[in-house]
């Protein structure tokens, strides 16, 4: 079990060493030239009650986003077919609530799980706060995987949100890992934090008995009418530093590409692969924000001799 003092040296050591250290070990866990592409559908946008300053969902903000009726299961389906056609192997279902509420929407929500399940393909939601005999009738319907990040530090997450505990977000953790859905919690890469604010997350996951089985690097799209609007874009080196670091850390789980690829280029991709990331969102809209189109994706794997990763992929044999 690591030490935050192990994080910050391995953190801190020259880029390249870094990235040499954690392509090592990614060769040893994983096969190099599989990637997974997963589709991130928006089943209910807008109208959040919580106070995220990034998002643009918050109810509490003005920003283009405003809120949308559910969609139906015969809708969610259709995208969930289209995403897989399109190379994806793991679909995610995003509904901008607080917490599970029981209701006509869950039971809907349950429905379309077993339904994009019987697919073949990894489910994940990410629904918010969650009580254990929700979770249980997510797993009884097929449910893989779920989401729920943890953003940042303890203390840093005080002063990006008020309308949730850092302690909710790991009771919520514990409930899906003991109902036997894997566990996928990531981090938003700069809002404002410290290295020391992303060391401490890392160090947070690793202390937990068993470590997540997928954790997405998201840096910070900063959309208008949000508190973070004018928040300046985070390096890419140290986005490139943070998977290298949390790929060494966690030599097991994938490490997802997730928002803010837009902006990258096809080298900056390259070095995030190399440096341990293994999986990309591959979809028009990662909830609010853009993404790269299918065929850009399909153009970077081409180039680079990548190949999609099957679904529940153990890595290498």
């Amino acid at each position: 079990m690591k030490t935050l003092d192990n994080l910050i040296h391995i953190h801190d050591q020259p880029l390249l060493e870094l990235i040499a250290q954690a392509h090592s070990i990614h060769s040893i866990y994983h096969n190099r030239q599989e990637i997974q592409v997963c589709s991130l559908i928006s089943i209910k946008t807008g109208g959040c009650p919580e106070d995220c300053k990034y998002c643009a969902q918050s109810s509490r903000y003005q920003t283009s986003t405003s809120a949308q009726p559910m969609m139906s299961t015969q809708q969610v389906l259709l995208l969930a077919q289209t995403a897989v056609a399109q190379g994806a192997t793991r679909v995610c279902l995003g509904a901008a609530w607080r917490e599970i509420r029981e209701n006509k929407q869950f039971d809907q929500v349950v429905q379309m799980v077993k339904s994009i399940t019987d697919l073949g393909i990894e489910v994940c939601c990410t629904l918010g706060m969650v009580q254990p005999h929700q979770a249980e009738r997510l797993k009884a319907a097929g449910l893989y995987a779920y989401n729920h990040n943890l953003d940042s530090s303890e203390s840093f997450y005080k002063t990006i949100i008020t309308t949730r505990s850092y302690q909710d977000r790991l009771k919520t953790l514990d409930i899906i890992e003991q109902a036997g859905i894997t566990v996928c919690c990531g981090a938003i890469l700069g809002m404002g934090e410290t290295k020391l604010d992303r060391l401490q997350f890392l160090h947070t996951l690793s202390q937990r008995t068993n470590p997540p089985e997928s954790i997405p690097i998201n840096r910070l799209a900063a959309i208008p009418g949000t508190p973070l609007e004018k928040q300046p874009l985070l390096s890419i080196w140290e986005v490139i530093r943070m998977i290298a670091t949390t790929r060494v850390i966690f030599p097991n789980a994938m490490v997802r590409l997730s928002a803010g690829r837009l902006e990258m280029t096809q080298e900056q991709h390259a070095l995030c692969f190399l440096a341990g990331a293994n999986s990309i969102f591959s979809c028009e809209r990662l909830l609010t924000i853009a993404n790269p189109s299918a065929d850009s994706d399909t153009e970077l794997f081409e180039l680079l001799g990548l190949k999609r990763r099957p679904a529940f992929s153990k890595g290498n044999p």
